[in-house]
């Protein structure tokens, strides 16, 4: 019987590493050939989870939160964009854009893990956020979101409505707090193995060569 891993990955739609981070884990599991034996589970974690509802605007975030100019903003965000496009994924930063709130789409997410389209969302969202121009913090759009990726719509917008929902997801959150998980993306192999940030593709390669060969 061959070996299944299990890849819980505690990450953020807003933080552009998690998704780097990802398609290198990607890149790893198909150049290992490993796609049928990888079990993936997306956790809640906002890194802003103070962010007002009308965000704020990316470049005075940057500032206010890191210190950081506009203009080692800039390059950070170029660093970004070139580290996409090496991995099929397409930045586009402009300016205006906004930091969001990310609560109501992790509720949406884990709505969409019980009915097996976790990683489809997550990523639709990530593209609508980083590529399409999208507030994903946005009802409207997270309801165009649901329905791109086939999931029910009322059903899944229902839950934002949903106090015990809401509270799930923070208890989540307060679980990965207490784990001592302060940055994302964190990745946990089999339970046991805990990659944080956005590694190579190699490491990645190395940590799944372990798990999968092990008796």
């Amino acid at each position: 019987m061959k070996n299944t891993i299990k890849v819980d990955i505690v990450s953020d739609v807003a933080c552009p590493w998690c998704i780097i981070g990802y398609q290198r884990l990607l890149q790893a599991i198909n150049e290992m050939s490993l796609q049928n034996q990888i079990d993936v589970e997306w956790h809640p974690f906002e890194i802003n989870p103070d962010m007002p509802p009308q965000g704020e605007e990316l470049t005075a975030h940057s500032a206010r939160k890191y210190g950081t100019t506009p203009e080692e903003s800039r390059r950070f965000r170029t660093q970004l964009t070139e580290l996409g496009a090496e991995l099929g994924f397409k930045f586009d930063f402009y300016d205006g854009m906004k930091i969001v709130n990310t609560q109501d789409a992790h509720i949406l997410l884990e709505a969409a893990r019980k009915q097996g389209k976790q990683t489809a969302l997550k990523l639709r969202l990530f593209t609508a956020l980083f590529n399409e121009r999208k507030d994903i913090s946005d009802r409207t759009i997270l309801a165009q979101e649901l329905e791109a990726v086939g999931l029910a719509v009322d059903d899944a917008m229902a839950e934002l409505n949903n106090d015990e929902a809401r509270k799930r997801v923070q208890t989540k959150e307060g679980f990965w707090y207490e784990q001592g998980v302060s940055g994302v993306p964190t990745i946990i192999f089999n339970q046991s193995n805990t990659l944080t940030g956005a590694q190579s593709v190699e490491i990645y390669k190395q940590v799944l060569a372990e798990l999968i060969n092990e008796p």
